[in-house]
């Protein structure tokens, strides 16, 4: 964050690189600083003849190279943008020219999503000297839950935590995809308010009580009954509860759970930073390794794998994922 807040901070003052290399894994950090500088370095009459929005699919190299090197029309800077070019990931290593003598006057914006150079070879090398090579990497579980929090203080909102999870849970760490729904719920929300699972679930359509998250404490406490009723409603919402979404996310739950079994120091501080989640669900952990011994829950990890392959068809006889799941769970808590 503080490595966006740099870019964005030196362009509001006036401080632009001739190349932005903007790649990695998260596509948000991507898209919010290309959106700024196509927002925001050049004014509304500027852009008509000074801004190029270009698409990897469409482009060569060496048309980038020829756009980048036109010189601006009554104004000082042009913005060349260049989106999905992971596009041309085959080709990439020809811009080193340009990147080595860059067009002072161009603003080239390259947006490589899901992708990163080599910065072992000449292209990365020449970025990082004449322009800004920037990184976007993918947040872990905890980082989104605490993405979440800070994204809504800026906006004059609270999050309580199990709503925050319950979102994390359904949208995965997909921070476009989690900014759209948090939206949403700022259009509707006055501010201040403190979001809660209730506005999650009117709002986003997230059952509170019916969810991963649920289930996943549930089976932690072995609440038998609890377990069956989340169990059923997902076999009657299959499209909504996807059998390899809840297999997933009880595989980590109980792989985590392995590795607080092997921890020397339970405090509450250690098992969040080493499990990297929450410090508000550790005692969901310290509950769930009283039900499930550290043999036990190896023996589980090796019934998820099992029943993983079995919703992918392999050894299931064609059982419907509401039965696989079901006897799934019987398995884990006998």
């Amino acid at each position: 964050m503080n490595r966006i807040e740099q870019i964005v901070n030196e362009i509001t003052s006036g401080i632009t690189q001739p190349i932005y290399f903007l790649m990695g894994e998260e596509a948000y950090y991507i898209d919010k600083i290309s959106n700024y500088i196509e927002n925001n370095i050049l004014n509304e009459e500027e852009k008509g003849f000074n801004q190029m929005i270009l698409y990897g699919r469409d482009v060569s190299i060496d048309e980038i190279i020829a756009n980048a090197k036109r010189f601006p029309m009554m104004a000082e800077k042009q913005v060349v943008i260049v989106k999905e070019a992971q596009d041309l990931s085959r080709t990439i290593e020809q811009l080193v020219s340009y990147v080595e003598n860059p067009q002072p006057s161009t603003v080239l914006v390259l947006c490589y999503k899901y992708k990163t150079l080599d910065k072992r070879k000449k292209l990365s090398k020449a970025i990082a000297k004449n322009g800004c090579l920037f990184e976007s990497k993918k947040l872990y579980e905890n980082q989104v839950s605490e993405w979440i929090t800070t994204n809504l203080k800026e906006k004059g909102y609270q999050i309580e935590p199990k709503a925050g999870h319950m979102l994390v849970e359904f949208l995965g760490t997909n921070l476009s995809k989690i900014d759209n729904e948090l939206e949403k719920l700022t259009l509707i929300l006055p501010k201040g308010t403190v979001i809660n699972p209730t506005h999650i679930e009117n709002n986003i359509g997230i059952s509170k009580d019916f969810n991963n998250f649920e289930l996943r404490k549930a089976v932690g406490e072995k609440q038998i009954v609890k377990v069956n009723q989340i169990a059923n409603y997902f076999s009657q919402n299959p499209k909504s509860n996807p059998l390899v979404m809840t297999i997933s996310l009880l595989n980590s739950f109980f792989t985590q759970l392995l590795m607080y079994h092997g921890l020397k120091d339970k405090g509450k501080i250690n098992v969040a930073k080493v499990l990297r989640i929450n410090p508000y669900f550790v005692n969901e952990y310290q509950s769930a390794s009283r039900n499930y011994p550290m043999r036990k829950v190896a023996q589980i990890i090796a019934l998820l794998r099992e029943a993983d392959l079995k919703s992918k068809g392999v050894g299931a006889s064609n059982l419907p994922p509401g039965d696989i799941l079901k006897e799934l769970l019987f398995k884990i808590m006998h």
